[in-house]
């Protein structure tokens, strides 16, 4: 296996290089020979990044007045591997996300220890079973949280989505489970503003009180519900052809704040306000023709963002 070596004996006087070489290595996941002695496995797959990141370190170290060799080794008489085993760190991480379990609010925590389990992931090389213990314990604690703050939340469905045409479903009754959350807050949105203008909205107490006339979303039977790893909103895209970069990346986002998994940056604020709002407004009419305004706002700044 090919290995990237750097050797650095730093300067002396400048903390600030020290400091900055430091937090370059460990960021990139640099493994420690011996002091001064730094390796990362050849990266090939992303165009040899750990050998562009040690060379930009030795770079800074000699231009500050300090000595540095970047070498590259075929095979070296011990296996290095294990000096970049991840399992202390994945078991940390388990620890807070077990220590989360049952917790009524516990979303915020776990989209940090989400955001902690990436950079992880970066720099684990040679994954094993402790990486896919820890995805499973995050994912499961993630999935339970939204079910927590969203109960009756429907399970995935396996079939095929079918194409339909938008012309068929105007002027409809749509209908779901009362007190939306944002995969059905969300979908009501995008109903109205992009497939029936003309929506009025039912509010169900309990799924079985739907009427036959009505357009279930986001329960179990509904017309469009979770189907595989697609959430309720992700399934409408779909289903009517709606699944622009802007549309897509709001569905992202909608997934994230849903089941859990990728939180885009907007995540925390969105939540936030929808929380905020779900609080705040008895009236689920209202509630919807709120949320509909911070999905508004986010499609029209995604749709920019993706023009340009």
């Amino acid at each position: 296996m090919l290995w990237h070596l750097l050797v650095l004996s730093l300067p002396t006087a400048n903390a600030t290089v020290r400091m900055r070489a430091w937090r370059a290595l460990k960021a990139a996941g640099a493994a420690v020979l011996r002091d001064g002695v730094y390796a990362l496995p050849n990266d090939d797959v992303q165009g040899d990044a750990h050998g562009r990141t040690l060379a930009a370190v030795a770079a800074d170290v000699r231009g500050h007045g300090g000595m540095a060799r970047l070498l590259r080794a075929d095979g070296v008489d011990e296996d290095l591997r294990p000096l970049f085993d991840r399992a202390a760190d994945y078991g940390a991480l388990l620890s807070e996300v077990t220590a989360l379990r049952g917790a009524t609010d516990a979303g915020a925590a776990l989209r940090k220890l989400r955001k902690r389990f990436e950079q992880i992931t970066a720099i684990d090389f040679f994954p094993a079973e402790a990486q896919r213990q820890a995805a499973a314990a995050l994912a499961d604690a993630e999935a339970a949280a939204a079910r927590a703050l969203a109960p009756g939340e429907p399970q995935p469905a396996r079939r095929s989505i079918e194409r339909l045409d938008r012309a068929a479903y105007r002027g409809r009754l749509w209908a779901t489970r009362a007190r939306p959350w944002v995969d059905r807050l969300a979908c009501a949105w995008l109903i109205r503003r992009c497939i029936d203008p003309e929506a009025r909205f039912l509010w169900l107490a309990s799924p079985a009180d739907c009427p036959a006339q009505a357009l279930g979303f986001d329960f179990d039977g509904a017309a469009f519900s979770h189907v595989g790893a697609r959430v309720s909103f992700e399934v409408l895209l779909a289903s009517f052809a709606l699944e622009t970069p802007a549309l897509l990346r709001l569905g992202v986002l909608v997934h994230g704040l849903d089941v859990g998994g990728v939180m885009p940056p907007e995540a925390a604020g969105v939540e936030g306000v929808l929380a905020g709002m779900r609080q705040a407004i008895a009236d689920d009419d209202q509630l919807m023709l709120a949320a509909a305004g911070v999905f508004e706002g986010l499609w029209i700044t995604f749709e920019k963002e993706a023009a340009a």
